[in-house]
């Protein structure tokens, strides 16, 4: 950009959301919006210093970042609209305005969030090679959140050029920096990561440009992150119905009094580059044009997209799923998925495995072995930072790598619910298609270990009301190794969940060229007098338990456990009277909540239906306690035969 240029950027962002303030207090917008008003030369200046092949990962204060990578007005009016016209076909609104023509990742709505979302972007640039860095962009806020440190952390150690961009306005919606935050100095906490720093004046758009620019250049350079803490002032209320109540009226004028805009066109008519008059008509100029944008905007402002159209944005495509079956051999459930991650590694460059000591330890549970032996640089261990590296993961996975995520326990996912929840399982659909997330998270469920309660639990539950996310869990050696291979190839998030309780259980498992199709459950047929219906442990369980009457007895492995397979539930549940559900989790909110429901929705009663769960208790230490909590054999035989005689 050149002067003009900047110029011009600063007063579109400003004339734009001038314009948006007063369609919101005329109740024209629907919704809410945070604006910018005062912090333009934080904006351009960044945009101006960052080359166009650099990824930006903006704050829900978004609009000047677009405005100044070059986004069309009227579409960003479209989106305020909700209209299929708008930057993300009205499915992001004012807070995630995703562009990546202009690589422009998008913005979170959770506070800090997209800081290691950022740093994964430029993980995935590195590792392509391309020379380029992505900026995180946070404001002072943010600096509170585990997940800005645990990112901070992990670019410093890993080496990755992400610009931690801090936007400090002062104020992190009410609340002063002087009452939340524990320094004066928000910069200097880069040094605890060993991260170069500078603090300056956010309100000149020249330093700001030029301080990026030697940033930028050091970065590529040293293959190292750089924090820039840059000073502004938000001119007007955290949101459109701020009060402003928590400042003073002599604060505000102080900093209007150093308005970037004052500054920088007193600057360029004081050397002589524009004239009075010239700002004048470029200030015209400028307005006309958002006001141009606006009206052809409100044109087409009641053109939504379908609630067809909708659903297609719920996954993206992806390659169809074959049930293919090569040459068996025997394997433990452990080797079978080890096998899986082998394979992937070797046959897919874009792929790469991450978690807590999967290097020489070999794993928690000795899933990845000697990996990072036959695959030196595609094994990564991380620090303990279970929301931060899995948000890195999903941050490059958006950019086509495609990671293994690792996590040592699945009741530590709760740690990594917000990126998983929050980006992996929405991204594709906010961002209407421009990005997705081809991501394997992988995590050990379930008890019999002897762990105690923060060990040992049935979370996969937590994840089967959010759209977005594949959840499967294997029940045995060959479906764990088939399903897992599929999910590499898949272009969604998908969450495998392996029970502890069946590593060491020995199968048939299929060779390179096996393959289960995601979202299919998968049928033992045998005889027609009752149904059993299961998945993972539990299901593995019900198949033991009930040996001696296999042949009275037909089977549905769910393995998907979301989306479910609705269609082969009720196809099979319709040729039979008597059904049993066994699950290892609680009742409330399961998978056999799910499954019953769907039946009695979709068949005529006089069906005889058992839910065997887990008791909804932690699992306790006790060897004895935590046998009797899940659902045993004897329990589940019991219920059977019931069923069979009834």
């Amino acid at each position: 950009m050149n002067e003009v240029e900047i110029l011009k950027a600063m007063l579109r962002s400003r004339f734009f959301e001038a314009k948006l303030s007063d369609l919101f207090k005329e109740g024209v917008f629907y919704g809410t919006t945070h604006l910018s008003i005062g912090q333009e030369a934080s904006h351009v200046g960044l945009i101006a210093g960052l080359d166009k092949s650099d990824w930006i990962v903006p704050t829900h204060r978004c609009h000047g970042f677009n405005i100044a990578r070059g986004t069309a007005l009227d579409r960003m009016f479209s989106e305020m609209f909700g209209s299929k016209y708008g930057v993300c076909r009205g499915l992001g609104g004012s807070m995630h305005m995703t562009e990546i023509a202009t690589c422009n990742a998008g913005s979170s709505a959770v506070v800090g969030s997209g800081v290691p979302i950022a740093a994964g972007l430029a993980f995935a640039l590195k590792r392509k090679g391309q020379r380029s860095i992505a900026a995180a962009i946070f404001g002072d806020g943010a600096t509170s959140r585990g997940a800005v440190h645990e990112a901070m952390n992990i670019a410093s150690v890993w080496n990755i050029p992400v610009l931690f961009y801090l936007e400090n306005n002062h104020y992190g919606m009410s609340a002063s920096e002087k009452n939340a935050i524990s320094t004066d100095n928000l910069a200097e906490r880069a040094s605890g990561y060993s991260i170069k720093h500078v603090r300056i004046d956010g309100n000149d758009v020249r330093l700001v440009r030029d301080t990026v620019k030697e940033a930028r250049e050091y970065m590529l350079e040293n293959s190292r992150p750089f924090l820039i803490e840059v000073s502004t002032y938000r001119m007007c209320g955290h949101s459109k119905s701020d009060k402003l109540l928590y400042r003073t009226r002599e604060e505000e004028e102080m900093w209007r009094k150093k308005d970037p805009l004052v500054l920088y066109s007193s600057a360029l008519i004081g050397e002589g580059v524009i004239t009075a008059d010239d700002y004048e008509a470029i200030s015209r100029q400028v307005e006309e044009e958002v006001e141009e944008a606006y009206v052809r905007a409100e044109a087409s402002k009641d053109e939504t997209l379908s609630l067809r159209e909708l659903d297609s944005f719920l996954f993206a495509p992806s390659p169809v799923s074959m049930n293919t079956k090569g040459a068996t051999h025997k394997a433990s459930y452990r080797s079978a998925i080890y096998e899986a991650i082998d394979e992937i590694l070797k046959e897919d460059d874009r792929a790469f495995l991450m978690g807590e000591d999967v290097g020489l330890y070999g794993g928690c549970f000795g899933v990845t072995k000697d990996l990072y032996l036959k695959h030196p640089g595609k094994v990564l261990e991380t620090p303990v930072s279970e929301e931060g590296f899995t948000s890195l993961a999903i941050g490059a996975s958006m950019l086509g790598i495609h990671p293994i995520v690792e996590i040592m326990y699945a009741d530590f996912s709760t740690l990594a619910s917000d990126p998983l929840i929050n980006h992996a399982a929405k991204t594709y659909f906010m961002s209407a298609g421009q990005l997705n997330c081809p991501l394997i998270y992988r995590s050990p469920i379930g008890s019999g270990t002897g762990h105690g309660s923060q060990h040992t639990g049935n979370i996969e539950a937590m994840f089967l009301n959010t759209p977005g996310l594949i959840v499967v869990a294997p029940s045995d050696p060959y479906s764990a190794k088939a399903l897992l291979k599929s999910a590499n190839r898949d272009n969604n998030p998908v969450l495998f969940f392996e029970h502890k309780g069946l590593y060491d259980e020995v199968g048939d498992v299929g060779d390179g060229n096996t393959f289960l199709p995601l979202g299919k459950a998968i049928v033992r047929e045998g005889g027609d007098e009752l149904l059993i219906i299961g998945y993972s442990h539990a299901f593995n369980t019900a198949k033991k338990a009930t040996e001696a009457l296999r042949d009275r007895l037909t089977y549905i492995d769910l393995a998907t456990i979301s989306p479910l397979d609705k269609e082969t539930i009720i196809s099979y549940a319709s040729r039979f009277q008597r059904i049993l559900v066994v699950q290892d989790t609680p009742e409330n909110g399961s998978v056999g909540d799910s499954v019953i429901s769907l039946i009695s929705r979709n068949i005529p009663e006089g069906r005889k239906i058992r839910l065997i769960s887990a008791r909804a208790l932690p699992i306790p230490f006790s060897r004895e306690l935590e046998k009797n909590v899940i659902p045993t054999k004897e329990e589940i035989y019991k219920a059977a035969i019931e069923l069979l005689d009834a």
